[in-house]
This record gives C-alpha cells, sequence and structure tokens, in this order.
C-alpha cells in the first residue's frame, strides 16, 4: 500500500549515503524510524535486521510470512524475529511491494545462476561479511558466514510464477522512492546496496541509496 510519510529530511539524527554496490551497518533505537531512500530508481537493497543485544535474534522470513499471509512487504507489514517478536514496522512506503524471497546474491549462487566466469563478482554476501568484519559493535564483531540468513530485498521485483518459480524482473520502484520503518526493539542493520550485473533486479547499473533516522 502506497503511503507517504511526514518527516523531514532535515530533522533527521542521521543522513548517510550507501554508494552503489557497497555494504552498510548501523545501529536504530526502538522507536526511531528508518528509511532507505532510492535516490535513481531500481536499485535492489538486500537487508537483514539483528537485535542490538543480541545477535541470536534477527529477522525471520519464516515468521514474517507466515503471519503477514503472503509473500511482500509495504506499509502495515511487521518484521518478525526468530524468537517471533516484532522487530520493525513498516510505517510509510512509496514503492509498494518488497521481496522476500530472491535471497542475497554469492559466489556461488552467480555461479550456478549464470555462468562460471562469474564466481569472482563482488556479491550480496561478500558485503555483508565485509560489513561484519569491519563494524566496531562487540556484540556482532564475532558474527560468521552461519548468521547471514534469509534477507529482505527493498525495492526488488521478484515475481512468482504459476509454477511457484521465482523470476527477476524489472524494478517497480523510481528515483526518489523509500520505505520507512519503526524500531519495535534496538536493532542493528546489515545492508548489501546490491552489486548484482546479471540479473535486472538494479536495472543491470547500481546506483547509491540514502540512509536516514529519525527519533
Amino acid at each position: 500500500m502506497l503511503t507517504e510519510s511526514k518527516l523531514q529530511i532535515d530533522k533527521a539524527v542521521l543522513d548517510q549515503t550507501c554508494p552503489a554496490g557497497e555494504p552498510w551497518m548501523g545501529l536504530v533505537k526502538k522507536g526511531q524510524t528508518f528509511r532507505i531512500l532510492d535516490l535513481e530508481g531500481n536499485q535492489a537493497v538486500d537487508t537483514l535486521f539483528y537485535n542490538a543485544d543480541d545477535p541470536e535474534e534477527r529477522y525471520s522470513a519464516v515468521d514474517t510470512i507466515q503471519r503477514q499471509g503472503r509473500l511482500y512487504l509495504t506499509t502495515g507489514s511487521v518484521l518478525y524475529s526468530t524468537e517471533g517478536r516484532p522487530m520493525l514496522t513498516i510505517t510509510a512506503d512509496t514503492c509498494g511491494r518488497h521481496d522476500t524471497l530472491g535471497g542475497a546474491c554469492a559466489a556461488e549462487s552467480n555461479t550456478v545462476r549464470y555462468a562460471l566466469e562469474k564466481r569472482p563478482m563482488h556479491s550480496c554476501r561478500d558485503n555483508f561479511m565485509h560489513a561484519l568484519a569491519h563494524h566496531d559493535c562487540a556484540t556482532h564483531r564475532h558474527m560468521t558466514k552461519r548468521d547471514i540468513t534469509a534477507n529482505i530485498n527493498f525495492f526488488m521485483n521478484v515475481p512468482v510464477t504459476p509454477e511457484g518459480g521465482l523470476t527477476f524482473a524489472d524494478g517497480i520502484s523510481a528515483p526518489g522512492k523509500y520505505v520507512e520503518m519503526r524500531a519495535e526493539m534496538d536493532v542493528v542493520v546489515l545492508v548489501s546496496n546490491c552489486p548484482q550485473l546479471n540479473n535486472p533486479c538494479n536495472a543491470y547499473n547500481p546506483t547509491p541509496v540514502r540512509m536516514l533516522i529519525w527519533d
């Protein structure tokens, strides 16, 4: 459901740009609002959420999909944790639909889906691991590949076929579109601003996105 926000950018307590194809990691405290802004349109933003105090509790695609009763996220959707607790609630959305099934690209998936020579290409899995390795939060410093679970792909268009398969289609976002979430607990946000060049999830042209937080 398309819903615009009333928050003003000049009132944000954090305003950062994540470069094209790069990772981003940050803390959103309970009650704060977090926005991902698609600056140039059709960019896929692979995102994971963790309890800031206990990274063993993290976003659960299974719980979220089951409780919403639908595959795609938009205004009003609640993102649930592996403990069945609300982590964030989507409070505004000018894109209208966000993917829960497509997953994050990796060297392995690029090889299987496309070609052996694609293996060295930069991927979202690489971004996640790079961000974790350089994050200064002691609670999350020792996380590994085993902590990278099923993610949300904000702005990404992944239609489900009548046979139950997935297709990576042209994005439905546009310059200036955004999704906004209220944190229901202190959460660490882990983002890969997708570098994928083999499918149209970002129009074959990774672009920067903007991260904003309000009290």
